[in-house]
C-alpha cells in the first residue's frame, strides 16, 4: 500500500513537473520577446530623436544660407537705388551693372544671374523704347503687347545677356510676383522650375528697386509709387542643398527632400526625389522660412534605410533567456534533490535522533570524567603524600616524587581538557571576586622559579602603580592564563629573559604617543656597557614587538611618571568601575614558525610534529586563554620572529572594589609584607636600566628608598656623599653582571678607610642578584647574601630580615608550620563524609598526622546520627558529591537539627550561646566560585580543595578550630 502511494506520488510529480517547466518556458520566452521589443522600440525612439535633430540642424542652416543670398539680391537693389536714381547724372549703365554683377559672382555661387528691369508706365513706353533704341518684348520675344505697365530688363548680369529687354510681367505668374515684392519690399519666390543651363530645380527671386530709401512704417500705395524697378535672380536650390549636406556628418544616412507646399494638395518637389509609396522610413518634417510669407516650403528628412537591429537588442535577450534556463535546471535539479531528500528523510530522522543521543552521552561522559578521573587521581597523590612521609630510602623518595609529580601534570591535563570541553558547550562561568593582582603574579613567577633558574633565564614581572591593589574578577581564570603563556615562554626560551607587564590601558594608549625612546628600545652608545648588551632589554636581546614593548616600557624608562603626562600614583580624572588592563608576556625564545602562525590558538594544534616531542604539552593552552581572554572582556594577539622570540599582549576587564571595602580587607586579600623596611635606603647597581627597574620596584613594595648606579665605583661615590649627609644606605643591591673582581679587592679597604675618616659606625650590607641556583652556596667575598631570581617581595622581606636581623613578622609561611597545626588539631575530633574509601583514607591520614582524631562515615545519613547533638566533634569535613543525600542536603538537615536543639535550650533556659553549631567543610575539586555561593547558601563555613594541601588546611584550621571550646562544654 505504502508503494502505490508512493508511486501514485511519483506520478503526480512528474505531471506538475511537466506542465511547471512547460509554464516556466512559455514565460521565458514571453520575457525574452517583451524585452527585445522593448529595446527595439528604445532603439527607435532614439533614432527618431537622432532623425530629429539632423533634420532641425540642415533645415536652420538652409534657412541661413537662403538669408544671405536674400541679403545679397536687397545690396543690388540698393546700389540701383543709390548710383542710378538718387545720382545726377547716373552712375550706372550696362556696361558697369555687368562688370560689377561679374566680378562679385563669387559671392553668389547659387545666383545664376542677376538683372534689373526697370518699371515702365505704358503711357513712357514710347519713349523709353526711342531712349534704349529697342522694343520691349515678351518671354516668348515678341513684342510686348498693351498693358498698364512693363518690367523690362535693362541691365542683366553678362550670363544672362539674352534676357535684355524681355518684359518680366509678359508673364501672369512673374507679374504676380512682381506686384507683391513691391508691396511689401520683400523678396518674393517664384514656383520651382528646371534652370536652363544646369537643368537644377531653382526659383526666381524677385526684390523691388525704390528710388529712395523708405521708412519702415511705408504703407503699401506709398511703395507701389515709390517704386523704380526689380532687381531678380535664377536661385539654385539643388545646388545648395548639395553644398549644405555635403559639409554635416551623417548625410549618407539620410534622405533629404524639399518641397514647395504653397498648394498643400499638390506640393512642389523643389530638391529630391520623391520616394516611392509605402516606403516605411521614419519621417521628420521641418517646415522652411525662406521670406516670402506667400510661399510655403518645407524639408522631409528620413532614413536612407530601416535602422538595423541592435546587437544588443539580440544579445541581452539571448542572455535572459539562457539566465532564465539555467534557473529552471537548477529549480529543476533542486527539485529532483528534495525529493530525493524527502525519500531520505525517514532515515535521517533516525541518524539525527542518534547522534543527539551521542552528543548527550558526550556530555555526559565529560562530565562522569571530571569526578571518575580526578577523584582516584587525587587519592593517588593524596596516597603519595602519605607515602612521602614515612620513612624512605633515596632511591624510594625519588621515585614517589616522580610518581607525585607525573600526578599532578595528569591533573592538569585533565583540567585542560575538561575546560575546553566547557567552553565549547558554553559553561564556562568567570567569577567575581575580589583578589591582589600583584599577589596572584608572585604565586604564578614562583611555580616556574625552578625552570627558569635550571636553564639560567631572567623571569620578571612588572605591574604599574597605577593598577589599583585589589580587583575585583575571576583570580583563578586569570592566573591561569598568564600561567599558560609564561609556561609556554620558559617551555621555548633557552637564553635571555621572560617579562611580564601589566599597565593600564589608557596609560598604554597615552604613552604610544611619547616620542621618546622606552623600554626594550635599541639603547643609546652611553648605555651599551657589553658586547651582548646591545638592546635596551630585561637581559640586552632582541625582542620582537619592539612597538609594544617601547609603548608598554616608556614608565620604566621614565621613572617615576609617565612622561610628566600623569603624575604617579593618581587615578584618571573620570574613574569608572571598570578596569581596563594589558599584560604582555615577552620572552626571547625559538619564536613561532611563519608558517605557524595563522593557526596557533586552534585547539590541538603545535607548529610541527616534533614540538610535542621536543617541548612536551597538548596545544590547548592557548586556546583555552584565548576563551578566558573572551569571557572577561578582552582580546589576545601575538607577535612573533623565529630565532627572535614572541610577545603575548592581552586584555582584560575587571571591577574597581567598592569604596565601602576598608583598608583592612585589602590586606586580608593581599600578601602580608613585613613594614620594618619603610625608608631603609638602597643602592641598586645594575648595568641594565630595564633590570634596574624591575628590582627597585620590588623593593619599593617594601617601602623602601632607592637609588640607581650603573658600577659599583658609582655606587660607592653616592654610598660617601650620602654619609656626608648623614643618611647612609643599608644595602648595596648588586647585579652579577656589574660585579668586577677587580673591585672585589677593594671595594671593603675602600669602605674601612671612610668608616676611619668620616666615622661611619656601619658598612652596609651586600646583596648579590643571580639567576643562577648555584650561585646561591658560592662562596663569595665581601657579599652577605644572595638572592636568586626571579625576584618576589617576600622573598627578599625573608633575606633581609635574616640578613639585618631585624624584627620578625609572623607571615603566611610561618603559619603554615607543622608544629602550628599540630597546636591546633592535636586531640581534636575530627568527622569525616566522603564514599570514596581511599579519600576518606587520604584525608583522615592528613589530619590524624597532625594529631587529630578522625571518624569517617561514607554517607550523609550516616553523618547526621552522629550529628545529633549532643555529639563530640569539633569540625565536620564533607564531600558535596555523594549519593542518596549530597553534601549540601546533609548540611542542611544538621543546621536544623542544630537550629531545633537550639530553640529548645532557649525555651528551657532563656537566650544562650550557640552551642552545638559544628564547622562544616566541604571538600571538593571543584572550587570555583559557583560551589563556593552554594556552600555559603547551604550554610557552609568553608571549603577544602581534594586532596589536602598543607597550607590551605593551615588557614582552614586557624579560622576556625584556634580557640573552639569542647562540643557541649
Amino acid at each position: 500500500m505504502g508503494l502505490e502511494m508512493a508511486l501514485g506520488a511519483g506520478k503526480r510529480w512528474w505531471r506538475n513537473q511537466n506542465v511547471i517547466m512547460a509554464t516556466w518556458m512559455m514565460l521565458t520566452v514571453g520575457i525574452c520577446i517583451s524585452f527585445h521589443c522593448h529595446m527595439r522600440t528604445e532603439n527607435m525612439r532614439k533614432a527618431e530623436e537622432m532623425l530629429t535633430s539632423m533634420c532641425e540642424e540642415r533645415a536652420r542652416m538652409l534657412m541661413e544660407q537662403f538669408a544671405v543670398s536674400v541679403n545679397q539680391v536687397h545690396a543690388l537693389a540698393i546700389l540701383v537705388s543709390t548710383f542710378h536714381y538718387q545720382k545726377e547724372p547716373s552712375a550706372l549703365d550696362q556696361e558697369t551693372f555687368a562688370e560689377y554683377t561679374t566680378r562679385t559672382a563669387f559671392e553668389r555661387r547659387f545666383l545664376n544671374g542677376v538683372t534689373y528691369a526697370r518699371q515702365v508706365i505704358h503711357a513712357d513706353r514710347e519713349l523709353f523704347e526711342n531712349q534704349q533704341g529697342w522694343t520691349i518684348k515678351t518671354m516668348e520675344l515678341k513684342p510686348s503687347l498693351i498693358q498698364d505697365e512693363h518690367a523690362a530688363v535693362i541691365y542683366p548680369q553678362e550670363t544672362v545677356s539674352h534676357i535684355e529687354t524681355l518684359d518680366m510681367m509678359s508673364r501672369e505668374e512673374y507679374r504676380g510676383n512682381i506686384l507683391r515684392a513691391r508691396a511689401t519690399g520683400k523678396a518674393v519666390l517664384t514656383r520651382p522650375f528646371r534652370l536652363l543651363k544646369s537643368n537644377h530645380l531653382g526659383v526666381v527671386l524677385t526684390f523691388p528697386v525704390y528710388f529712395s530709401d523708405l521708412p519702415a512704417d511705408t504703407t503699401a500705395e506709398e511703395r507701389v509709387k515709390a517704386t523704380s524697378g526689380y532687381i531678380g535672380g535664377a536661385f539654385d536650390v539643388e545646388s545648395l542643398v548639395e553644398n549644405l549636406l555635403h559639409q554635416l556628418a551623417g548625410s549618407q544616412e539620410i534622405v533629404v527632400n524639399i518641397y514647395d507646399i504653397t498648394n498643400s494638395c499638390e506640393p512642389l518637389v523643389l530638391y529630391g526625389v520623391h520616394p516611392p509609396d509605402g516606403h516605411m522610413s521614419s519621417l521628420h518634417i521641418s517646415l522652411l522660412d525662406f521670406g516670402d510669407p506667400f510661399r510655403k516650403h518645407q524639408m522631409n528628412c528620413r532614413y536612407r534605410k530601416m535602422p538595423p537591429v541592435s546587437l544588443l537588442s539580440i544579445t541581452t535577450p539571448t542572455g535572459i533567456f539562457v539566465i532564465f534556463m539555467l534557473v529552471g535546471y537548477i529549480g529543476y535539479a533542486a527539485w529532483s534533490h528534495y525529493d530525493n531528500v524527502n525519500e531520505d528523510f525517514q532515515k535521517m530522522e533516525e541518524l539525527k535522533s542518534k547522534a543527539e543521543a551521542a552528543d548527550v552521552a558526550k556530555s555526559q561522559f565529560l562530565a562522569t570524567v571530571m569526578h571518575e578521573i580526578r577523584t582516584p587521581m587525587n587519592g593517588v597523590l593524596g596516597m603519595l603524600n602519605m607515602l612521602l612521609d614515612t620513612e624512605l630510602n633515596i632511591t624510594q623518595k625519588d621515585c614517589a616524587q616522580t610518581a607525585q609529580i607525573c600526578g599532578r601534570a595528569l591533573i592538569a591535563i585533565i583540567n585542560e581538557v575538561l575546560d575546553c570541553a566547557k567552553i565549547k558547550e558554553g559553561k564556562l562561568e568567570i567569577e567575581f571576586v575580589p583578589f591582589d593582582l600583584r599577589s596572584v603574579l608572585d604565586d604564578v613567577v614562583s611555580l616556574f622559579s625552578v625552570k627558569s633558574r635550571e636553564k639560567g633565564i631572567e623571569l620578571a614581572v612588572y605591574v604599574s602603580d597605577r593598577v589599583p591593589t585589589i580587583l575585583v574578577g575571576d583570580p583563578r581564570r586569570f592566573k591561569q592564563i598568564v600561567t599558560n603563556l609564561i609556561g609556554n615562554s620558559v617551555k621555548f626560551t633557552k637564553r635571555g629573559h621572560i617579562f611580564v607587564q601589566v599597565h593600564l590601558v589608557e596609560d598604554v594608549k597615552i604613552l604610544d604617543t611619547e616620542r621618546e625612546n622606552g623600554l626594550n628600545g635599541y639603547a643609546n652608545e652611553a648605555n651599551i656597557t657589553s658586547v651582548n648588551a646591545v638592546f635596551n632589554t630585561l637581559s640586552g636581546l632582541e625582542v620582537v614587538n619592539s612597538r609594544n614593548t617601547k609603548c608598554l616600557g616608556l614608565q620604566l624608562c621614565d621613572g617615576e611618571s609617565l612622561s610628566g603626562t600623569i603624575e604617579k600614583g593618581s587615578a584618571p580624572e573620570c574613574v569608572t568601575d571598570q578596569v581596563n588592563l594589558m599584560v604582555s608576556v615577552e620572552d626571547t625564545g625559538v619564536g613561532i614558525p611563519t608558517c605557524a602562525q595563522d593557526r596557533v590558538f586552534t585547539p590541538f594544534m603545535q607548529a610541527n610534529s616534533s614540538t610535542s616531542r621536543n617541548y612536551g604539552g597538548t596545544g590547548i593552552g592557548l586556546c583555552i586563554s584565548k576563551c578566558l581572554v573572551e569571557l572577561m572582556s578582552g582580546n589576545i594577539n601575538f607577535s612573533s620572529k623565529p630565532h627572535v622570540g614572541s610577545t603575548f599582549t592581552f586584555t582584560v576587564v575587571f571591577q574597581r572594589q567598592h569604596r565601602g571595602v576598608g583598608a583592612d580587607s585589602e590586606r586580608s586579600l593581599s600578601e602580608v609584607l613585613p613594614t620594618c623596611f619603610r625608608g631603609m635606603r638602597v643602592i641598586v647597581v645594575d648595568r641594565q636600566p630595564v633590570r634596574s627597574t624591575i628590582t627597585k620596584y620590588h623593593l619599593q613594595r617594601l617601602s623602601m628608598i632607592t637609588e640607581d648606579a650603573r658600577t659599583i665605583n658609582e655606587a660607592l661615590y653616592r654610598y660617601l656623599i650620602s654619609s656626608h649627609r648623614g643618611k647612609l644606605p643599608c644595602i648595596l643591591f648588586i647585579e652579577k653582571d656589574s660585579w668586577d673582581p677587580k673591585v672585589n679587592i677593594h671595594i671593603q679597604n675602600d669602605l674601612l678607610k671612610w668608616k676611619q675618616a668620616i666615622s661611619v659606625h656601619d658598612l652596609p650590607k651586600v646583596v648579590l642578584l643571580s639567576t643562577i641556583e648555584s650561585d646561591k652556596t658560592r662562596a663569595w667575598p665581601h657579599v652577605d647574601t644572595v638572592i636568586v631570581k626571579p625576584l618576589r617581595a617576600s622573598t627578599m622581606a625573608t633575606c633581609f630580615q635574616q640578613m639585618l636581623g631585624i624584627g620578625r613578622v609572623k607571615n603566611k609561611d610561618t603559619l603554615n608550620s607543622s608544629s602550628f597545626l599540630h597546636g591546633l588539631l592535636d586531640g581534636k575530633n575530627i568527622l569525616i563524609v566522603d564514599d570514596n574509601k581511599v579519600n576518606l583514607r587520604v584525608a583522615a591520614a592528613a589530619l590524624e598526622k597532625y594529631g587529630a582524631k578522625v571518624e569517617c562515615v561514607e554517607s550523609g545519613k550516616s553523618a547526621l546520627s552522629l550529628l545529633q547533638p549532643p555529639h563530640k566533634f569539633h569540625a565536620c569535613f564533607m564531600d558535596i558529591q555523594m549519593p542518596e543525600m549530597d553534601g549540601f542536603q546533609a548540611t542542611q538537615e544538621i543546621r536544623r537539627m542544630e537550629s531545633s536543639v537550639a530553640s529548645e535550650e532557649a525555651h528551657i533556659e532563656g537566650p544562650i550561646e550557640v552551642k552545638w553549631r559544628i564547622p562544616i567543610l566541604a571538600m571538593t575539586a571543584d572550587v570555583i566560585q559557583v560551589t563556593y555561593e552554594q556552600c555559603v547558601k547551604c550554610d557552609m563555613d568553608g571549603y577544602v580543595s581534594k586532596p589536602f594541601e598543607e597550607a590551605q588546611l593551615c588557614n582552614v584550621v586557624a579560622k576556625f578550630l584556634a580557640s573552639q571550646p569542647i562540643p557541649g562544654s
